[in-house]
């Protein structure tokens, strides 16, 4: 049985680790997801998405 955890929550996680034990402002994390919304919207977008894409197709193929 294979457990996806998607993207999103992984990176959440990060942000409450790193807001609550390394003290990074929350400000800063606001900041940087905004960030993220930005480049959503640029040229960029499809080399990120295709990035963070799940590759569990081809992991299928392989087993």
């Amino acid at each position: 049985m294979t457990v996806s955890l998607p993207l999103v929550v992984l990176l959440g996680l990060f942000a409450w680790g790193a807001v609550k034990f390394l003290g990074v402002r929350t400000w800063i994390v606001v900041l940087i997801a905004l960030f993220g919304f930005w480049l959503s919207d640029t040229f960029l977008a499809p080399a990120i998405e295709s990035g963070t894409r799940s590759k569990r197709g081809h992991r299928q193929r392989l087993t």
